[in-house]
């Protein structure tokens, strides 16, 4: 069978990428179906330099703390402290011990020296300070908002104090305490103190955005995109920890669903700026829905692609990743009849997939999906080769 899909199957490389695409996208996300396996991120990087040096990207977004992220950034546009210090507090879900992350982030800075700003690579973080077991306390994003408002408005139009935010806020721990993700009774997000918050994060937003004509010229265009960034993550944060507080039945599809939400916003923003690669598991770029089987059941929502998708148009472009086996995890040679095991027949070790031409080959009956073996690993599902615009292919990942 894989001989009738050859004129679908492309060398691995930033122009095969590119020739699937009618004209270069300003967000490109390149997906994965598995976290924290360097020969998927080695394979990213080699890509995202080459669409950088060829193509003219500029920015580099990761599934990964968009706080965090501003330190990365720091460093690869200025080399301001150290690469061991970056990779220590500049990533957030453990990504800085990997090998391959260093070594992006290494890369970017000696791209980076002696160039230009208008010609530099920058980095960004694109999640929200939260994981699906706990999310950080708003505290840091509040209080850099306030404090650059502060410096910069008069006293008199600013909602509150720094002193009342603190009081407001309270120690940190009661709003990370892990247990409030099983529990919603331990949550702190539906407290007077959170609800208070709430309104005066929002009119610190809406003060911002009063304030632009002044503030553009009074600040760089640099602090202001940082100012909207807090502003983008209070608020977040403070809603996310409203619906922690939930009982309904609905809490866990609000929850994902506002997690994918913050990454969209953030995207957005990144592509505000400029062309921008942009890099997460499959399933918070692809167009159509995401799904997770919890505790309580199947939930469904709208991953951070297709709401993107929704607002870009054809200025978003996603290139799926699927692969063949995972053998240090359990995940062996896929089965002949599903999609990794048509394209594992291939000879070529990682390659690039057009699904237009994919679709055709295979007719009117699609493989069987792939039912994963190990938890950590979402196969490809054969009903969204329509909506995406790529597939790479990797055969075999090694043991990082």
């Amino acid at each position: 069978m894989a001989t009738d899909i050859k004129d679908a199957v492309h060398a691995f490389d930033a122009s095969a990428v590119m020739r699937l695409l009618p004209t270069r996208p300003r967000l490109l996300a390149l997906g994965e179906p598995t976290h924290g396996e360097d020969t998927l991120l080695d394979l990213r990087n080699e890509l995202f330099r080459q669409l950088v040096e060829q193509e003219g990207y500029r920015t580099i977004a990761i599934e990964s703390d968009c706080l965090m992220g501003l330190v990365v950034d720091d460093y690869v546009t200025s080399g301001k402290g150290t690469l061991d210090d970056v990779m220590e507090h500049g990533f957030s879900h453990g990504w800085g011990a990997s090998a391959a992350n260093r070594e992006l982030v290494r890369w970017m800075r000696a791209h980076n020296e002696g160039r230009p700003a208008s010609e530099q690579v920058r980095f960004a973080g694109f999640d929200g300070p939260l994981e699906i077991t706990a999310a950080a306390s708003p505290r840091r994003a509040l209080t850099a908002l306030h404090s650059y408002l502060t410096a910069q408005v008069d006293a008199d139009l600013l909602p509150c104090t720094a002193e009342t935010l603190d009081g407001l806020l309270g120690t940190d721990d009661r709003w990370t305490d892990p247990a409030a993700m099983m529990d919603p009774s331990q949550s702190v997000g539906q407290s007077s103190d959170a609800g208070r918050l709430r309104l005066l994060a929002d009119d610190l937003v809406a003060l911002l955005d009063a304030q632009t004509p002044h503030l553009i010229t009074a600040t760089s265009r640099e602090d202001l995109d940082r100012a909207r960034l807090y502003g983008r993550t209070a608020t977040g944060l403070l809603r996310y920890h409203h619906w922690m507080a939930d009982t309904s039945p609905a809490r866990m599809t609000r929850l994902c669903a506002l997690r994918d939400l913050m990454m969209s916003h953030n995207l957005l923003a990144v592509a505000a700026r400029g062309p921008a690669l942009v890099h997460a598991q499959n399933s918070h770029l692809q167009r159509e829905k995401s799904s997770m089987q919890m505790w309580q059941g199947r939930v469904e929502w709208w991953s951070a692609g297709a709401l993107v998708s929704a607002q870009l148009g054809k200025e978003y472009a996603f290139v799926a990743t699927a692969l063949g086996t995972i053998r240090h995890q359990g995940v062996d040679t896929p089965p002949p009849d599903t999609l990794e095991g048509l394209l594992y027949e291939l000879p070529d070790d990682r390659c690039v997939i057009n699904p237009p031409r994919l679709t055709t080959a295979l007719g009117d009956t699609l493989p069987t999906p792939r039912v994963s073996p190990w938890f950590g690993y979402a196969t490809f599902d054969p009903a969204h080769l329509v909506n995406s615009d790529g597939i790479v292919f990797v055969k075999d990942v090694l043991r990082s």
